[in-house]
């Protein structure tokens, strides 16, 4: 009931706004309006498949992410060499992640035991726990350097990428677009599922412009892309 008050009073307040503007009240009006919009912005890419990786590589970096490329059956070493590199113990991964991607038989003796674990609902104290996660995702844009993560199997809980220190994402080269348009297209089929766009490692910046790493999410980020 609460609920309903408040978003009936919103929306009188937003009608008596639009009227007091000279505007119409009308729903179906509003949404003419909307569409009536001129969107003369680019929508689709022009750049060859390298200089689309490239660019998408690029902007990662810029971002201070890590990025590495790997075939496919290289996958599974490439991600044992990260999490050597970054001192993994405990790796929590979503039901559904390839079972390739994974480092089986590749982790060298000096890693020790890497203990992975399985998302089925960690609690968010269990996801502190770990040392980070591994996913795959649904696409990546290039021109912002952002790959998207929904909520499907190999992809897993927003919960479950935004409480682990450490974020490795795989992503495939054919899943890469150049421009948010493109991206925006791809994604209406799944547009009802929880959807989180990811461009770099967490950050943010005081009124000093002070960056602060990890404030909201994983400090570190690592993106294997799949050629």
């Amino acid at each position: 009931m609460a609920t309903d008050m408040v978003t009936n009073s919103r929306a009188e307040v937003l009608r008596r706004v639009r009227a007091a503007r000279g505007g119409t009240s009308d729903g179906v009006a509003v949404r003419a309006g909307w569409d009536g919009i001129a969107r003369e912005y680019r929508r689709k890419g022009t750049r060859e498949r390298e200089g689309l990786l490239a660019l998408l590589e690029d902007r990662l970096r810029d971002y201070d992410a890590r990025v590495v490329r790997a075939a496919g059956e290289g996958v599974g070493q490439s991600v044992a060499k990260r999490l050597v590199e970054r001192g993994v113990r405990r790796m929590v991964v979503p039901v559904g992640l390839p079972v390739e991607w994974m480092p089986v038989g590749w982790l060298p003796a000096s890693a020790g035991e890497v203990e992975f674990v399985v998302d089925e609902g960690l609690s968010s104290e269990e996801l502190d726990d770990v040392d980070g996660v591994m996913t795959g995702a649904t696409l990546a844009i290039a021109e912002t350097g952002t790959f998207v993560l929904q909520n499907v199997a190999g992809q897993g809980r927003r919960a479950a990428t935004l409480v682990p220190d450490y974020h490795l994402c795989v992503v495939r080269a054919e899943d890469v677009v150049e421009t948010v348009p493109e991206a925006m297209g791809r994604l209406q089929e799944t547009a009802g599922l929880a959807t989180t766009f990811v461009s770099g490692p967490s950050a943010t910046a005081d009124i000093e412009m002070t960056r602060i790493k990890g404030v909201h999410g994983p400090r570190s980020l690592d993106v294997i892309l799949i050629v």
